[in-house]
């Protein structure tokens, strides 16, 4: 089954952070093992520009946080033009990020794990994980 981590999913997992819950953590190291979990590198951008403006503190810059990922097996996924275009057509909030992390998921066939309240209220055939349990 392909993962894919909403930023703060990834964020709590890189600093085995206690918010991720037992069941994503599992679904998460799984999916590691054979080689389908995955990040968006709108999520890179995302801690990037949130550590930058002091509303988010890490023990790694986002380049770090970024290697150390990649080096764990983690696959990125790019913002590619079909992404982009599904999120501009979403029924759903106007996060940004939202939108094509969620693009992301639908396009790759992957479940989302995420702990936005809005991503999992959407009604909409997404998959998706809950990331605090």
């Amino acid at each position: 089954m392909k993962v894919l981590l909403d930023t703060h999913a990834l964020v709590w997992l890189a600093t085995d952070d206690v918010p991720l819950g037992r069941r994503s953590r599992q679904l998460a190291n799984a999916a590691s093992t054979d080689g389908s979990l995955y990040v968006s590198a709108v999520s890179f951008w995302e801690v990037g520009m949130l550590v930058a403006r002091g509303r988010l503190a890490t023990p790694t810059s986002a380049a770090e946080m970024r290697a150390q990922a990649l080096a764990a097996g983690y696959l990125e996924l790019p913002l590619t033009g079909p992404v982009a275009l599904l999120a501009a057509t979403l029924d759903l909030h106007r996060d940004p990020v939202d939108r094509f992390l969620a693009a992301t998921a639908m396009l790759h066939d992957a479940v989302l794990v995420t702990a936005d309240e809005r991503l999992l209220a959407w009604p909409n055939a997404l998959r998706r994980q809950d990331a605090r349990r």
